[in-house]
């Protein structure tokens, strides 16, 4: 057991009248997991949420879900909602699920009003405190909204009211009311939207506060005393004169806990940028910003952005609010334990580490930390959510496959064997292994990873926590069982040695090098011709290598990049990184695919920056001594002077083993690129290799 360690995040906790048996909250995500068509809550959210209940968190706070429909749903019929009774016997199952594993559940409800993070909403009644024009939005994510009404201000108090009452008749044990970020809410909240002259207008913090203190005093009045109700606020805001400061977000949080506010949520959020300050870590991608950061210099970046904004809970806190308080930021065990030692915080909240691992605290709070799938904090759940697609996780296969893909025993243990130690192939032997197989995984290399340790070398940001999925997986197929022959190249004949029951072939994609003249001289690198390096010193050396000592990296001072997906653009970010001068060539005309499109809109400003120059829809010609020749979209003919030159296009299915196997195995399954090598990420290869170890 943990105790000592973590002792206050193991300590019991109390929220208005709910009691929970530790600190770590799992707060409000959206997941798209609900039935698009009733709005009823399905199979795959109760079996995904009572996963996370079963994984031994404190207290569960179920996805925003609209107060009405459609209006209040930025994410439209993919969006939970709770705008009528007819739902309420789906909803009750919900709770009943999560019940059952002692973990309390509240439910967060929010309404867009006018914001559009996703641009997908169709034009709509969109309604805020006050009307603004566009020229007077604060950012390109919302709707033109008109100013509501007094009557209408007074009908949508009681539509909130409402959809608490169906919270409480469902069994839920609170609400959370969202008026962080720009919703609805925070259109009265924050003086960039209110400009009303009557008891909700700007002119002071109680009236500024009514519109949230009426749905909070109503909606415990119209419950139970046993019903908790709390809050989440923007104690800041950034971007705009008329921005929510500290000491405004701080009297707001004064007016709530006044109003009977159970808790408050602290949150932070930026105009101008999609996901806001959601995501803190994010905004030191590709690099910091100087002028970003000088903007936010009152929250704490000590720690590349994580725990930044628990700036806000404290000066809460030091202002006299007495109910729990918390602040969402890139926590983990640790700092959640600091924090509330520190009395920063008095609950830790979570969300992408639980995706990752819905077991984290129980996995915590047994001792086995190293245990723990790690995160990658790539927000890849958060983009594939803000196209209104169902959420997944790049490294948990499981995450809202909960009860498809689960490890039930095989029927009959087999004999596996796994071809390619990539995340594919490491997934696939894990779950094998999982459900009572014999599996060993061979790989040509003397190290497993596949592709990681490049992607290691290049992502910077992320290094750290690729590596770790690496030892991970290594850990987890070694105490199920899995035995690796590294070093050992599979052939058919080694296969009719072994005679196993099933081959799962993950040997990966073939590079795909454009087919022109001059494609094999000297000057062309590939980069799988790093492989030796990377084996040999490791990437996390042969990263600081290449940045603190330039002749360690075999590429010269100028180079072009062919290719225009995320390989090419990460590359030519970790080039630039490096001194080199950098030129990029698409021959599509869409930059970046497979990065999310926060990562996007930061990079390819920063490429323009740092004067990286970028052609699109251009067609390679040949490589001669002096570079790259290429046909630009426009018809010329050029020559791009370099004195490397990289391929980084995407992968080619790569069926050759298969192939050679078909006839003397009885079970074939492919995994990864060497199947499906577009769009070549890594969330594609992890659940294929869950998928073939659960079929096998």
């Amino acid at each position: 057991m943990s105790a000592g360690r973590f002792e206050k995040l193991m300590s019991p906790g109390q929220i208005g009248r709910i009691k929970t048996k530790n600190r770590i909250i799992k707060t409000a995500n959206g997941t798209s997991y609900i039935e698009h068509e009733t709005g009823f809550v399905g199979d795959r959210a109760l079996a995904y949420y009572e996963a996370l209940a079963k994984g031994g968190i404190g207290m569960l706070i179920v996805e925003s879900c609209g107060v009405e429909y459609p209006l209040a749903c930025q994410h439209f019929e993919a969006q939970f909602r709770l705008d009528n009774d007819d739902k309420i016997p789906s909803y009750t199952k919900l709770a009943e699920v999560v019940h059952k594993h002692g973990c309390p559940i509240m439910v967060q409800f929010q309404h867009a009003g006018p914001w559009n993070p996703t641009g997908l909403l169709p034009e709509r009644d969109t309604k805020a405190a006050s009307a603004l024009t566009k020229e007077e939005l604060p950012g390109p994510d919302f709707a033109v909204p008109r100013a509501m009404t007094h009557d209408e201000v007074k009908e949508m108090i009681e539509i909130w009211v409402e959809a608490g009452v169906r919270a409480w008749k469902a069994g839920f044990d609170g609400v959370e009311i969202n008026g962080g970020t720009c919703h609805q809410i925070n259109t009265f909240l924050s003086r960039i939207w209110n400009k009303r002259e009557d008891e909700y207008g700007p002119q002071s913090f109680e009236n500024r506060a009514r519109f949230m203190a009426e749905i909070i005093r109503e909606t415990k009045r119209r419950t139970s005393p046993d019903f908790t109700v709390t809050c989440l606020i923007n104690i800041r805001e950034y971007n705009h004169p008329r921005a929510t400061t500290m000491e405004e977000g701080v009297a707001l949080a004064l007016e709530m806990e006044k109003a009977g506010a159970d808790a408050i949520q602290c949150r932070a959020h930026i105009y101008g940028h999609r996901e806001g300050l959601l995501q803190p870590d994010r905004l030191f991608y590709p690099e910091p910003n100087p002028m970003v950061f000088d903007m936010l210099k009152d929250l704490d970046w000590s720690r590349k952005g994580h725990g930044a904004t628990s700036t806000l809970t404290m000066a809460v806190k030091k202002a006299g609010v007495k109910v729990p308080v918390w602040a969402a930021g890139r926590l983990n065990w640790d700092l959640g334990e600091r924090f509330l030692r520190e009395g920063r915080m008095d609950f830790i909240p979570m969300v992408r580490r639980l995706l990752a691992d819905h077991d984290l605290p129980n996995k915590v709070f047994s001792g086995h930390v190293e245990d723990v799938r790690p995160c990658q904090g790539c927000v890849y759940c958060m983009d594939v959510r803000n196209k209104n697609r169902p959420l997944e996780c790049r490294v948990n296969p499981h995450c809202g496959r909960e009860a498809v893909l689960a490890n039930q025993p095989a029927a009959r243990k087999k004999k596996v064997m796994v071809i390619g130690g990539g995340p594919g192939g490491m997934q696939a032997a894990l779950s094998s292994a999982l459900r009572g197989h014999d599996v060993t995984l061979y790989d040509k290399h003397s190290k497993l990873g596949g592709l990681l340790p490049i992607a290691a070398l290049v992502k910077d940001l992320e290094t750290d926590v690729i590596l770790d999925c690496i030892r991970w997986y290594k850990l987890q197929m070694q105490k199920a069982g899995v035995k690796l022959q590294l070093k050992t190249l599979v052939t058919p004949e080694l296969v009719k040695q072994e005679k196993p029951d099933a081959v799962i072939v993950a040997t990966g994609g073939i590079v795909k090098i454009p087919e022109i003249p001059g494609i094999n001289k000297r000057n062309v690198m590939i980069l799988t011709k790093l492989d030796a390096l990377l084996y040999m010193v490791g990437p996390k050396l042969a990263a600081w290598g290449s940045k603190y000592i330039p002749f360690s990296m075999p590429i010269g001072k100028r180079v072009v990049i062919m290719g225009g997906e995320h390989h090419a653009c990460e590359l030519g970010e970790f080039l630039t990184k490096r001194g080199r001068k950098v030129t990029i060539v698409n021959p599509g005309e869409v930059w970046a695919e497979g990065m999310t499109v926060d990562d996007r809109e930061f990079l390819m400003p920063w490429f323009k920056r740092k004067g990286v120059v970028l052609y699109s829809g251009a067609k390679f010609e040949r490589v001669t001594d002096e570079g790259l020749v290429i046909t630009t979209k426009e018809g010329e003919t050029k020559t791009i002077v370099a004195d490397t030159v990289l391929p980084s296009t995407l992968l080619k299915q790569n069926l050759d083993m298969v192939e050679k196997l078909k006839d003397i195995v009885p079970e074939i399954y492919t995994v990864g690129s060497c199947f499906k090598p577009e769009p070549d990420i890594m969330v594609d290869a992890i659940y294929a290799g869950a998928k073939a170890g659960h079929e096998v």
